[in-house]
């Protein structure tokens, strides 16, 4: 196969491209001649330094190669092997890229007693106050009302506003949303059934908790605008009974044999 040669910058350096036999040997001292195949092509990779490719005939690397590089040193006829590597072709293979532990963690993950640290500057949480000290501290027109403010007394963080409206989304998309085929469907919203638990700050005006043993939602955060059949107000229909109606009509003498 004659030798080809991927363009780049560099001069085409005669010694070195004919040096296929040279390549080829230290590939075959490597891995040995059946792992071998036909030469594929070579490449400039800078001054007086290329890389010849072979196929590899590995049955376990279907679509790599054997890389061998060489080189020499000005004016010399004779080249040195700088090294043997396999690498994936373009029909190789190969592993996906790798993915740091923390981002490839999704939620449902986690198992006992696993751990998930906490990004030091995760943007989902905010300075929280965690002392009396720090209320003493905050600057504001208005007064303290707990209704308005979420203190985060004993919690060094807490959700920022960013990570409650990430909460929000993630909350009304999900499966016990306004937009679910049963939410769609139901009599009545959640917001005006007795079984649903209240949740206090910027939350709990749109979302509670629901308490009903009977409800697909029992125990799972709903929005306000979410609905089932197990509703508190939804009434049974009465069952109407017909009273039985005796015939007045008149009778039948029925005689009896004797046998």
């Amino acid at each position: 196969m004659t030798p080809s040669a991927t363009a780049t910058d560099v001069k085409r350096d005669a010694v070195l491209f004919a040096a296929v036999d040279a390549a080829r040997a230290a590939a075959v001292d490597e891995v040995g001649e059946a792992m071998v195949g036909e030469h594929l092509g070579v490449v400039m990779e800078a001054e007086r330094l290329a890389t010849h490719s072979f196929a590899c005939l590995s049955p376990a690397y279907v679509g790599w190669r054997w890389t061998v590089t060489l080189a020499r040193v000005p004016r010399a006829k004779s080249v040195t092997v700088n090294d043997v590597v396999l690498l994936p072709g373009a029909d190789a293979i190969v592993a996906p890229p790798w993915v740091p532990w923390a981002e490839r963690v999704r939620p449902g993950d986690l198992g006992p007693g696993d751990v998930l640290p906490t990004p030091a500057d995760d943007p989902r949480l905010t300075a929280g106050l965690t002392g009396l000290d720090d209320l003493e501290s905050v600057e504001s027109p208005s007064p303290l009302r707990p209704g308005q403010w979420e203190i985060g007394l004993g919690r060094p963080r807490i959700l920022s506003l960013m990570g409650r409206d990430e909460a929000a989304d993630r909350w009304v998309a999900g499966d016990f949303g306004p937009t679910t085929p049963m939410a769609r469907q139901a009599s009545g919203e959640c917001t005006s059934c007795g079984y649903l638990l209240t949740v206090g700050g910027p939350m709990g005006q749109l979302f509670g908790i629901c308490a009903n043993r009977m409800s697909p939602a029992d125990g799972r955060v709903v929005a306000r605008s979410f609905g089932c059949g197990a509703h508190s107000e939804v009434e049974a229909e009465a069952e109407v009974h017909p009273e039985a109606l005796a015939d007045e009509s008149g009778w039948d003498p029925l005689e009896l044999g004797h046998s």
